[in-house]
């Protein structure tokens, strides 16, 4: 309860004092000196975070997504909310599968995903996950699923943003939230270029996906890599030249969501075409 109590008045103090940076036009510079604080109080000694048997200066992590792979089945969804007990409702999703559909005739690009409101009401529930059948009567021209997520950047957005440090870059290129430390002003939300940031209302923070932080760091794969059946999702460590996502960047002509952005995304792609973004 102490702990408790000490973090709420903290995330108070953080919250006032990022405000009147933001209020003072200075919350870039004022979050990069509450994050040197935030760094300190999150280490002990030389540990690194999160455990004292891994050491983020020695890994590099990437993703690779074959979307000629993906059938939308979704079992990455279901077993990212599983993980790491996500809202069990269509709105709120660490990584999410969007489906794109061109009809013959039609100039413009079908897209939706499993929070389109035919898609509940397909699945019949809010916390079941499904397409529908709405193109079975039509002439599709090409059709495929992509699956998104964080795209944990090489140089993101939302850091720049955020006014207390709680969002962060790690020393192995993960792109972190501490919760004890976000203040809620979803900065961060705004400034992600893929939406891939929502805001958690019973808990007052930001989330998003962490690549599964807490397995990888034990040398196990991301949810969302384990249960999907087609091998479309590739996770790895680019220090490692024979990792599977060093091999896919390698072997295929692989590109990236709004290059143009500047945010140097870390999640690479093959089978998409102009009109994912």
């Amino acid at each position: 309860m102490k702990n408790d109590k000490k973090k709420m008045e903290r995330r108070q103090f953080l919250s006032s004092t990022g405000k009147a940076l933001t209020g003072l036009g200075i919350a870039a510079g004022g979050g990069s000196l509450l994050a040197q604080d935030t760094q300190e109080a999150g280490s002990e000694g030389s540990k690194s975070f999160p455990t004292d048997d891994y050491d983020w200066t020695k890994h590099r992590w990437a993703y690779g997504i074959d979307a000629t792979k993906c059938i939308g089945c979704l079992r990455c969804v279901e077993a990212c909310k599983a993980e790491n007990d996500v809202v069990g409702d269509a709105q709120h999703f660490r990584t999410w599968v969007e489906r794109y559909v061109y009809l013959e005739g039609d100039e413009k690009v079908h897209v939706d995903s499993h929070a389109d409101e035919q898609n509940i009401a397909a699945s019949g529930s809010e916390s079941e996950y499904r397409f529908d059948n709405r193109y079975k009567d039509k002439k599709v021209t090409k059709a495929f699923f992509v699956p998104k997520m964080c795209n944990h950047c090489a140089h993101p957005a939302c850091v720049q943003v955020c006014p207390v440090g709680a969002t962060f870059r790690a020393e192995d290129g993960t792109v972190l939230i501490d919760h004890d430390y976000c203040i809620g002003c979803r900065y961060c939300v705004q400034a992600c270029p893929y939406g891939a940031r929502f805001f958690m209302e019973e808990k007052g923070v930001s989330d998003k996906c962490t690549w599964c932080y807490h397995r990888i760091t034990k040398g196990l794969m991301p949810a969302c890599v384990e249960v999907c059946p087609t091998g479309t999702r590739v996770f790895g460590d680019l220090n490692d030249t024979s990792s599977p996502v060093s091999e896919f960047i390698r072997n295929n002509p692989v590109q990236v969501l709004k290059p143009e952005s500047g945010n140097a995304p870390m999640c690479f792609y093959i089978g998409i075409d102009k009109d994912v973004s």
